[in-house]
């Protein structure tokens, strides 16, 4: 493995991506720095973060590099949306995704995904609170929503690295 590249907007994948360079000493690139540090066809690690159920950056990540695996960093629990994301983003069925819990901060959001993602913190935060029988993930994404907050860790990370270990 030659690297970790990473794609992120309000900077909890590039937490992850930085994590996991610290615990393996591979060099984290975001994908921009990537294409100047990197030759065509290294093999990667990549952290994207999920809009919509997209990977962020895969597309273009895949056009250049041979991914080994994909962390998908998104609000949703850690270990969630595994089939929605190797769907939406057509996944190799043999490719390794890790889906990681990163956080929600309006004001780390850039562009259009600041305006997009408050309306949507609106709309779904209000059906959530109106719900009466909320499950502890769903109290969760409300609390996210509501207030904002970080939940990247080190904890979250581990399946990753047990996985970087074994290969």
């Amino acid at each position: 493995m030659d690297a970790i590249v990473y794609t992120s907007n309000s900077g909890f994948t590039k937490e992850y991506a930085e994590m996991m360079s610290q615990k393996t000493s591979l060099p984290a690139f975001s994908l921009t720095e990537a294409k100047s540090a990197l030759k065509s066809g290294a093999e990667i690690l990549y952290f994207g973060w999920l809009m919509a159920g997209s990977v962020k950056g895969y597309s273009e990540a895949r056009q250049k590099y041979k991914i080994r695996a994909v962390c998908a960093v998104g609000m949703g629990k850690s270990g969630s949306q595994m089939d929605d994301v190797k769907k939406h983003n057509r996944l190799p069925q043999a490719l390794p995704l890790f889906t990681l819990q990163g956080g929600f901060d309006l004001n780390r959001l850039h562009g259009i995904y600041k305006f997009m993602m408050n309306a949507m913190a609106k709309g779904v935060g209000k059906k959530l609170s109106a719900k009466q029988d909320k499950t502890p993930d769903e109290e969760d994404m409300l609390d996210l929503m509501l207030h904002g907050g970080d939940r990247v860790s080190l904890e979250n990370l581990t399946p990753v690295l047990n996985w970087y270990q074994s290969i």
